[in-house]
């Protein structure tokens, strides 16, 4: 029996990292015992796996012998499909949720956007049942919408009764009198998620937003993320649109995938204004900006710039299984 460490690279996340619960539950099968990585027992670990998801978070390497996985280590190794398909090792905390994915990939090329560029088009990935262990479930696809697959797992979870949480954001444009109705019989765990990005995207935000009042989606709460790339001025119309429309925006001021930071304290400030709610709902911009006057926005690398400069592509997966 061996005994086997995790280690995530980025512990102040909110959800707990997908693959470490996966490769828990393969060691566990094996009959290994499996705990968090704790530096002073570094040199008594069998196999220390650490998983990093984004590229421009500093973190502490651990030590010992480490297999290293994830986008911010390493933007081309996976899992193998005998680990991927495992059911996550939910035991490892209290869980509330289950997490997983119904599809992976994207049929977008944004280019800031990671996803296309290391997962490629939209596919089916799994069945609902594959992961869920809970009444509640958080989805982390990039644009399940935009799947045959994934519209007919929406309708699967809608019979099961499980409540949803789409966490990345569901694409307004694919949102039709159709679909609007299968989101509508959905239990929620959370806001219904959107995604604004751009400008052009805000008559899609209106359309999607209408068809969902008009199917009696609830909850009737809607989070909308926003990238910021540039400056307030070319940001505000949106943010205004949104509220108007009595929706909660979510900025996220864009940041290198070379772990440079770009942002702006103009930038930081406007994300803090509009994402502490109590404050964004009673006090204007006007009045809580920053005095002092601000440079100019500078520009990181984009993914494929990124992917260019730094990364050499592999098929290795995370680890062998020629045990």
């Amino acid at each position: 029996m061996g005994r086997i460490a995790l280690h995530d690279a980025e512990q102040n996340t909110k959800y707990s990292n997908l693959a470490l619960l996966k490769l828990a539950a393969y060691h566990k099968i094996k009959g290994d015992s499996v705990e968090s990585y704790v530096p002073l027992f570094a040199d008594q670990y069998d196999i220390v796996y650490s998983s990093k998801i984004f590229t421009f978070k500093k973190s502490n390497k651990p030590t010992g012998n480490v297999k290293f996985g994830g986008t911010g280590y390493n933007l081309w190794n996976t899992l193998p499909d005998e680990i991927e398909h495992l059911c996550p090792e939910y035991t490892l905390h209290p869980f509330e949720y289950s997490l997983g994915f119904l599809t992976r990939g994207c049929p977008n090329n944004c280019k800031w956007c990671i996803v296309p560029k290391k997962e490629g088009d939209i596919r089916s990935h799994a069945d609902i049942d594959e992961f869920l262990r809970h009444k509640n479930v958080v989805l982390m696809d990039n644009n399940v919408l935009a799947s045959d697959h994934g519209i007919s797992q929406i309708e699967k979870l809608s019979k099961l009764g499980v409540k949803v949480d789409f966490n990345q954001g569901l694409d307004a444009r694919l949102i039709d009198h159709g679909i609007a109705k299968r989101l509508a019989a959905l239990k929620w765990l959370s806001p219904i998620r959107l995604a604004c990005d751009t400008d052009a995207q805000m008559k899609h935000i209106l359309k999607a937003v209408r068809l969902l009042r008009w199917h009696n989606a609830r909850p009737a709460r809607y989070f909308v993320y926003c990238l910021m790339k540039g400056t307030v001025e070319e940001i505000m119309e949106r943010v205004q649109f949104l509220k108007g429309l009595y929706l909660e925006p979510f900025i996220q001021p864009f940041i290198s995938f070379d772990g440079v930071d770009v942002r702006t304290k103009e930038q930081r400030s406007f994300a803090r204004w509009v994402n502490h709610t109590a404050v964004f709902n009673s006090v204007l911009w006007e009045e809580y900006k920053p005095t002092k006057k601000e440079n100019k926005p500078k520009y990181g690398l984009l993914p494929q710039e990124y992917i260019e400069k730094h990364c050499k592509l592999s098929e290795e997966p995370l680890i062998p299984l020629t045990e």
